[in-house]
C-alpha cells in the first residue's frame, strides 16, 4: 500500500512519522525549510509525553517524483487545495483514493448524499469545481481530523493532543478501501474508526470551528475566556444554533447539545484557535471553509443565518485589513 501525504505540515507530519515508524510505504509532499529539513535530517515527532522520534521519509515538493499512489491524504488548509489540483495529478491512478482530511464543509458533501440536493456543488470551498472535476468525487474517502499538532521548527512536529482520524464513505458503506486504510492507521498507533455517518462528525467538529475560530480572531480571547464570557458565548451559541438548523434540514443528527459543545470548548483551556494563529502569523485564514460554506448551505436550504452573516462580514473585514483575504471573500466584500 502506497500512501502519500499532500501538505505535510503539522497533521501531515504527525501521520508521516506514525506510518513510517511501522514500515508503511509513505511519502510526503511539502515545501520550503520544512521540506529541506526533512530531506536532510529526517522528520521528527515530539509526542504528547515529550518523547522524540525521528524517521527517514521520502519527501519532495514535486508530486511527479513520488509516482502513483493507493491513497493520497490531503492535509492542506481548505483554501490551498483547489490551486494545487493540477500538481496532484501525477499521484493519481485509476484506483487512487483521495482522503479529504480538510476542515470545514467538504467540497464533496452532496456526492451520494441522496435527495433533491444530490450532486450540489459548493463554490465556497471548490471555486470553479476544481476538485470535483480534477479529482472526481468517486475517489473521495471522508476523514475528520481530531489531533492538534504544530510544527515547532523545520522538520519537527509536536503532537499537542489526540490521535483519532475518523473515516467514512460518502454513501455510508464500509468499503474495502476504508477498512484497509483504517487498518494501516491503527497499526501505526492511531484511532481510525470507519463511520457510517461521517457527515454527523463533520458537523460536530464544524460546530466549534465556525464559531470559536472567528470570534477568537476578532477578540483575541482564548477558548476558556470566549466560552465563559456571557456575551461571546451568546454569539457562539447563536451561530451554532443557526448551523444546527441547517444541518438538521440535511438530515444530520447531533449527539450532544449546543451548551455541552461550548462547555467542551471551555474545558480545552487557554487555547489560541488556528484562525487567530493564522492572523498573527500573516497566513490566509480559513474563512470560506468554516463560515462561507455554512452561509452558502443556509442559502441552499433557505435557512436564515443572521449571526453567521454578521460574524462572517466582520472577520472578512479583519482579514482584508491584514491583507489576508482569499479572492472569493474579496468579491463578497
Amino acid at each position: 500500500m502506497k500512501i502519500c501525504i499532500f501538505g505535510a505540515g503539522a497533521i501531515g507530519g504527525l501521520l508521516g512519522v506514525k506510518l513510517a515508524e511501522v514500515g508503511a510505504n509513505v511519502s510526503l509532499v511539502a515545501r520550503g525549510p520544512h521540506l529541506k529539513a526533512m530531506q536532510e535530517n529526517g522528520l521528527s515527532l515530539i509526542s504528547e509525553e515529550g518523547m522524540r522520534s525521528t524517521v527517514k521519509v521520502r519527501a519532495s515538493e514535486n508530486a511527479a517524483d513520488l509516482g502513483v499512489q493507493d491513497y493520497v491524504i490531503v492535509t492542506l488548509k481548505a483554501h490551498s487545495v483547489p490551486p494545487v489540483v493540477p500538481k496532484m495529478q501525477p499521484l493519481l491512478g485509476e484506483e487512487t483514493t483521495i482522503v479529504s482530511g480538510v476542515n470545514g464543509v467538504p467540497w464533496w458533501y452532496f456526492y451520494k448524499h441522496g435527495g433533491p440536493l444530490e450532486g450540489t456543488r459548493l463554490a465556497s470551498v471548490d471555486p470553479g469545481d476544481a476538485q470535483w472535476n480534477g479529482f472526481g468525487p468517486d475517489r473521495v474517502l471522508g476523514c475528520v481530523v481530531y489531533p492538534a499538532a504544530e510544527v515547532v521548527e523545520p522538520g519537527v512536529v509536536k503532537q499537542i493532543e489526540g490521535n483519532r482520524f475518523s473515516l467514512g464513505e460518502p454513501d455510508g458503506s464500509k468499503s474495502d478501501r476504508a477498512v484497509a486504510l483504517s487498518q494501516a492507521l491503527t497499526a501505526a498507533g492511531l484511532k481510525a474508526p470507519v463511520r457510517s455517518r461521517i457527515r454527523d462528525e463533520i458537523w460536530v467538529k464544524l460546530w466549534g470551528n465556525l464559531s470559536f475560530n472567528p470570534i477568537s480572531a476578532l477578540t483575541h480571547a482564548t477558548l476558556d475566556v470566549l466560552c465563559t464570557d456571557p456575551g461571546a458565548r451568546g454569539v457562539a451559541r447563536g451561530m451554532m444554533l443557526e448551523a444546527q438548523a441547517i444541518a438538521e434540514t440535511l438530515g444530520i443528527k447531533f449527539p450532544i447539545d449546543v451548551e455541552r459543545r461550548i462547555d467542551g470548548g471551555a474545558a480545552v483551556g487557554a487555547h489560541r484557535t488556528s484562525m487567530w494563529q493564522d492572523l498573527d502569523l500573516g497566513r490566509p485564514m480559513e474563512i470560506d471553509a468554516l463560515l462561507g460554506s455554512v452561509q452558502e448551505l443556509g442559502r441552499v436550504t433557505q435557512t436564515p443565518t443572521p449571526t453567521i452573516d454578521t460574524v462572517l462580514a466582520l472577520v472578512t473585514l479583519r482579514a482584508r485589513s491584514a491583507g489576508l483575504v482569499p479572492l472569493r471573500a474579496q468579491r463578497r466584500c
